[in-house]
């Protein structure tokens, strides 16, 4: 395992990290029984971040992973968590009640990162005046100890790390092999800021692993299988032969401290832990993987 500084916050992470989508059953079935042991197996693999959120099956990953960190292991964990949770404002009081919600689901009494959850659904102005003094005021009573915010947009995103109150970012689906449009703008700007990067859905969404999420726009999964037909040069033997390359391509970037896998199982996680060795691309195939798509973002801009 491999493990980098998170940004300005001198917290030590693996720079793989345990998504905690899949753990509540969001993508598909997944065992209970089986999860905790995936979790328990993931922390004696060497992965000490995992990142949940109160949306994730309404509370239900949160209070899994909670499940699973009994008996002392929270202690070698960096725990991030996000607000707002379903049904919620991101008002000041629905903010402190969502942070208080996750804590008690999470059995804890603090969380190392906690993120704005998806921040384009409300108004900036909101999350300014209102979001931001909670969390602000969370870490104040020592509930919370670093503050950071997530979402797809990267101008949104740019806009928060210039307004320097917050610890870390995270995006999903913006560095990966067929959209790495981060890599422009945003990520040499997190870096000159000291800002902790997660980068979230490196395989977009399932449709690096030829299994595409249903809910994906038509036109997209269409663009997106021209751009991966174009990748024929990375793919591997093995089933889902981009996976291994996507994973890599996120894993080795340095301004990207934390890569998310969405593992529901054990055997997919240990593929995934075989992947942080150190090892990324060959310059060669990074340098025409950019090439190819250069300033090209599959998803929509807002």
């Amino acid at each position: 395992m491999e493990y980098t500084t998170f940004g300005r916050t001198g917290l030590r992470v693996s720079k793989l990290g345990l998504g905690g989508a899949p753990l509540a059953g969001v993508f598909g079935p997944a065992d209970e029984r089986e999860v905790e042991k995936m979790i328990h197996e993931a922390i004696d693999g060497g992965i000490n971040f995992i990142d949940t959120a109160p949306r994730y099956n309404r509370g239900e990953s949160e209070r899994r992973i909670g499940q699973a960190l009994r008996d002392g292991k929270r202690n070698g964990v960096v725990l991030a968590s996000k607000a707002v949770g379903p049904d919620e404002s991101f008002g000041y009081a629905d903010t402190i009640r969502s942070v208080e919600q996750s804590l008690e689901r999470l059995q804890t009494d603090w969380i190392d990162l906690l993120q704005i959850h998806d921040a384009e659904q409300a108004p900036y102005e909101t999350l300014v005046n209102e979001t931001l003094p909670a969390l602000e005021k969370l870490r104040d009573d020592g509930k919370i100890r670093y503050i950071g915010v997530s979402t797809r947009i990267l101008p949104l995103l740019m806009r928060f790390v210039r307004l320097n109150r917050f610890d870390s970012i995270q995006f999903y689906a913006r560095y990966m092999l067929i959209d790495h449009t981060a890599k422009d703008e945003l990520l040499p700007l997190t870096a000159e800021n000291g800002i902790g990067v997660v980068n979230g859905s490196v395989l977009g969404l399932g449709l690096l692993a030829d299994t595409p999420a249903p809910f994906l726009r038509s036109d997209i999964v269409t663009e997106a299988a021209q751009r991966i037909e174009q990748l024929r040069f990375l793919r591997t033997k093995e089933p889902h032969g981009l996976v291994e390359p996507a994973m890599r391509f996120s894993l080795s970037q340095p301004a990207i401290h934390v890569t998310l896998t969405g593992a529901a199982t054990c055997e997919v996680l240990r593929t995934n832990m075989a992947y942080c060795d150190g090892r990324g691309l060959a310059p060669d195939e990074l340098s025409r993987v950019y090439a190819l798509f250069q300033g090209k973002s599959l998803f929509p801009a807002e």
